[in-house]
């Protein structure tokens, strides 16, 4: 019998690409929207079992928390929905299966000319080395980062604030 980590991998890998099948040829965008959970459990829980605990919290705040509830909220709050018969029409099937298989062969060929390393990983956690990092050798490019969006966010905010005049602004 194989090891639960590899069983877990496997069921994990089956939840993330059977959900994104639905989210791809399902013709109701609500379903689509929700199997799009699935596949960003699928995806965070891959990140558990490679030791990537960073990346597996960020999955699930940034993708589950943020994006999937601004996408549900987008496809709820769009008048008439549920008019829309055909929300997600299936053209072009046969490049996007061509083009699919082409791109798994590549990332097959990349897996298994891969040296991975298993060992390292599990003695210590991603956000260990990855605070080390970015404390250390890219301490420069991480505040400067921190500076562009800032300067990005007080800029959204002053665009949206040229837009939304008050009555006694218009004079």
């Amino acid at each position: 019998m194989p090891p639960i980590k590899t069983l877990m991998f496997f069921m994990l890998a089956s939840l993330a690409l059977g959900s994104a099948g639905a989210v791809a040829f399902s013709r109701n965008i609500i379903h689509s929207a929700l199997a799009l959970l699935g596949t960003f459990l699928g995806v965070a829980g891959l990140y558990v079992t490679l030791s990537a605990d960073f990346l597996a919290a960020t999955q699930v705040l940034v993708y589950v928390g943020g994006t999937l509830t601004l996408i549900l909220f987008a496809v709820m709050l769009t008048a008439r929905i549920e008019d829309m018969k055909v929300s997600n029409p299936s053209q072009a099937m046969l490049p996007a299966v061509a083009l699919v298989g082409v791109v798994l062969l590549v990332l097959g060929k990349v897996a298994a000319t891969t040296a991975w390393a298993v060992n390292e990983r599990a003695t210590n956690p991603s956000s260990a080395r990855l605070g080390h990092a970015f404390l250390g050798d890219y301490l420069l490019p991480f505040e400067i980062g921190s500076v562009v969006l800032l300067a990005a966010m007080i800029g959204s905010v002053v665009l949206a604030r040229r837009a939304v005049k008050r009555d006694w602004e218009r004079e």
